[in-house]
């Protein structure tokens, strides 16, 4: 596993500057840039989108990098502290350069686990660690269905009633019909693989 850093952390703690100071900073207009390209490549493939990071983006960065070397700032005022926050996360910030497949951002998943978030006080119920395993399994299926498009509901329950019929041994490609991003027209083709 590699731990990847969130370009809009760093962004909002430099916008928080600005909105104090009203002074848009070099670091804050690179960081503009990042992202205006980052919106252009969103339709790319992975691999187009990595070589547009390896041309335009590794420039930006480097001057980024640079930028923030030379500021100058008291540790305690907004922008220093906004430039401690970057520093610290300077390596795993850099990894958005070894990998085409990951946002610039992880604003998505944060948005994604929002709900489980609220629903936290219900989860203290749990009862037991099988009960906590439980409802992430639970969380898990209703979250991955609403990503691919899918109604979790209906999903569920067409999930349901499909995984009910499977033998308790099903082939592998039985379930991997009924993954959500698969064509939910899965009645008939689970029925022939199992």
């Amino acid at each position: 596993m590699t731990r990847v850093g969130c370009w809009a952390h760093v962004r909002r703690k430099f916008f928080d500057d600005f909105k104090n100071t009203k002074q848009m900073t070099p670091g804050l207009k690179l960081l503009n840039q990042m992202f205006a390209f980052e919106r252009d490549w969103a339709s790319l493939d992975s691999v187009s989108r990595l070589n547009k990071r390896q041309q335009e983006l590794k420039p930006l960065i480097e001057r980024f990098w640079q930028w923030c070397d030379q500021a100058d700032a008291l540790p305690k005022d907004r922008l220093g502290k906004a430039l401690a926050y970057a520093q610290g996360q300077r390596a795993a910030l850099n990894r958005v350069l070894d990998y085409g497949e990951i946002d610039l951002s992880n604003n998505a998943s944060e948005r994604n686990m929002k709900s489980y978030v609220i629903g936290r006080k219900n989860w203290l119920f749990s009862t037991s660690p099988k009960g906590a395993e439980a409802n992430a399994i639970w969380m898990t299926i209703v979250e991955t269905a609403r990503a691919n498009g899918v109604d979790p509901r209906d999903y569920i329950t067409q999930l349901l009633e499909i995984v009910s019929q499977l033998p308790t041994f099903a082939k592998a490609e039985s379930l991997e019909a009924c993954l959500p991003w698969k064509s939910m027209s899965i009645d008939s083709s689970v029925k022939t693989i199992a």
